[in-house]
């Protein structure tokens, strides 16, 4: 546990939930209105995961999910096309075969939602999504590792994993509403971001409830003093019930707040949805 102590020294762990509570009530009060606006929404758009995550998913359906992005490449000229598609990871050679629009591939693997199977398996599920086009993976923690402080096993599985992406990037996917608390979803999140995480993210939106602004603003902060320690720049995404344009502006606030402009690019800042994309245009 030394060497674990030791990373969670250098960040402030000295937290209070309710105080979280009302420091983002304040802030999403404040600032939330004037980030409403056009520019804003059409910047959304384009950070948006578009995700097909159904018990009935099947070629068609994902072929259909596909063609709805291509047709969509160009025919808005003041809106940018979503940032990727995201699938179940034997579906992205569907998705590989049919896309013609410039966007990413991702996919959930490692025994996604539950997390819950053999590390070989998780291995080996994210090694094939990659091989077959995969340029973004998206993995659950193991949560009880962590809850049994059984760190190693924790950090190990995700490092073994980022090694398994190979140049795809690694979004780490933390539950947080299983995490409960502001002290539990920080030091996840900093362990996280130790063992290979290019992202962090905030819910399955399958299991436990989804994404909180309490938990956005708490990740915020840990990529932001890694960043101060270490000039590495970690992205955040925010999945799980995100649906409405008031609600992605209020994540976005807090992105822009905590962790400043220089975070508000897909490269850096992701929506995990299914339905938000038809209702930004909506409101667009």
């Amino acid at each position: 546990m030394d060497k674990y102590c030791e990373v969670f020294e250098k960040f402030n762990l000295n937290l209070n939930d309710e105080s979280i509570a009302s420091k983002v009530f304040d802030l999403i009060e404040k600032k939330s209105k004037e980030n409403y606006n056009r520019k804003v929404l059409n910047f959304l758009y384009s950070c948006i995961d578009l995700t097909s995550l159904n018990t009935d998913d099947y070629t068609d359906s994902i072929w259909k999910l596909t063609g709805k992005v291509n047709d969509f490449e160009g025919a808005r000229p003041d809106v940018d096309n979503v940032a990727a598609i995201c699938v179940f990871p034997n579906f992205v050679s569907a998705v590989k075969e049919s896309l013609t629009a410039n966007v990413k591939i991702a996919a959930v693997a490692g025994g996604f939602p539950s997390s819950q199977t053999f590390p070989e398996i998780k291995i080996a599920e994210v090694s094939l999504a990659v091989a077959d086009g995969a340029d973004e993976i998206d993995i659950v923690i193991n949560a009880g590792a962590f809850f049994a402080d059984d760190f190693d096993t924790f950090c190990n599985e995700i490092s073994e994993i980022k090694d398994a992406c190979r140049e795809a990037r690694l979004k780490v996917i933390l539950e947080t509403a299983l995490l409960k608390t502001s002290l539990n979803i920080k030091k996840a999140a900093i362990l996280s971001i130790y063992s290979g995480a290019d992202f962090i993210k905030t819910s399955t939106g399958k299991v436990y409830s989804g994404a909180t602004p309490e938990a956005v603003y708490v990740m915020c902060e840990a990529i932001k003093e890694y960043y101060d320690l270490h000039k590495n720049k970690i992205g955040i995404k925010i999945s799980g019930g995100v649906s409405s344009p008031e609600d992605a502006v209020k994540y976005y606030t807090i992105v822009k707040e905590v962790l400043g402009e220089e975070w508000l690019t897909p490269e850096y800042f992701r929506l995990g949805a299914s339905r938000l994309a038809d209702n930004l245009l909506d409101e667009l």
